[in-house]
């Protein structure tokens, strides 16, 4: 099959915490041809980062908690436990707002950084693509409370968890957003290398 698309016409429906574009456009159909014109809403958000923080040498990771908008349809659960995360802005690399996100929602300082994976969120209707990363840090240095920037109206609840208790969580819903279940389920099947990398460090961290 060749795979194109063609944009016909391109408006901005709608300018302001976020963007919504709509277009009008035709692509090809697996059975050959091309499909009949279509028209779609596109939620503009551009690419994200996000941080699962967590410390191998004490099993216990950080999790976060806040208002979320999204959530406001289910009145009783409009507050959601979360990772780190943040928008990528002109000029950032996706390693750079990590650091930074971790600093400012979380007061973390990363040790060590690997990307995990990079992904969509929700491509029916939504061009944003995540870069989630592990972020090794120490969690006897976070201090919990609440953290987050004034000017960004960030009111940011920060605790250290231990990994069983993070994944108990997912099991009984308690956590509910995509972003953190996937996070913690992949460090669910790494957690033991990770680990075992801590104690018994590979030669190219030992500087061989």
């Amino acid at each position: 099959m060749n795979k194109e698309f063609i944009i016909r016409k391109k408006e901005i429906a709608y300018s302001g915490f976020f963007r919504l574009e709509k277009y009008w456009l035709k692509h090809t159909l697996y059975a050959g041809g091309w499909s009949e014109e279509i028209c779609r809403e596109l939620f503009v958000r551009g690419s994200c980062v996000a941080v699962l923080l967590y410390d191998p040498r004490t099993d216990k990771m950080v999790l976060i908690e806040q208002f979320r908008a999204g959530a406001i349809l289910n009145p009783d659960q409009a507050w959601l436990i979360e990772i780190v995360a943040g928008a990528i802005e002109d000029g950032e690399t996706a390693a750079e707002v990590a650091h930074r996100e971790a600093l400012e929602e979380a007061g973390c300082v990363i040790e060590e950084l690997k990307v995990i994976s990079e992904f969509y969120t929700s491509p029916g209707g939504m061009a944003e693509r995540i870069t989630l990363f592990y972020g090794k840090v120490d969690s006897t240095k976070i201090i919990d409370g609440v953290h987050g920037l004034d000017d960004e109206q960030e009111d940011i609840l920060v605790r250290t968890v231990d990994f069983s208790e993070a994944y108990r969580m997912i099991q009984s819903n308690e956590i509910d957003s995509a972003i953190p279940i996937i996070a913690i389920q992949w460090l669910a099947l790494n957690r033991h290398t990770l680990v075992c990398e801590t104690k018994h460090p590979p030669p190219d961290l030992l500087g061989f």
